[in-house]
């Protein structure tokens, strides 16, 4: 279920655009997820960060905020550190900036 704060933050996505992982990754605070729950983070890639010691999303979300939440820089350092596609990318970049703007 997606909470009401979720549903009233300050995100340029509209509800209906958002899928599935993403809404559901937006619900809430991020608090003990893993890192599989990040929207754009498929098995595999999951995978990669945890063997890089990313294995939770707060932890992917505090090397977002140390890139500034520059979601070109994260792409790049996502991709070439640990394996991600441009889409995957992508997904994972906006997915960390929609939760900043919904809980920061």
């Amino acid at each position: 279920m997606v909470s009401h704060r979720a549903l009233s933050c300050h995100t340029p996505l509209k509800m209906e655009n958002m899928s599935p992982k993403l809404r559901a990754f937006l619900s809430e605070p991020i608090g003990d997820k893993d890192v599989s729950r990040v929207d754009g983070v498929s098995r595999e890639l999951a995978v990669n960060l945890v063997n890089k010691g990313f294995n939770k999303a707060y932890i992917l979300l505090g090397q977002f905020l140390l890139m500034h939440k520059n979601e070109a820089e994260f792409r790049r350092w996502i991709m070439h550190c640990c394996g991600a596609t441009e889409c995957e990318a992508q997904e994972s970049a906006n997915c960390l900036q929609e939760w900043c703007s919904c809980f920061l």
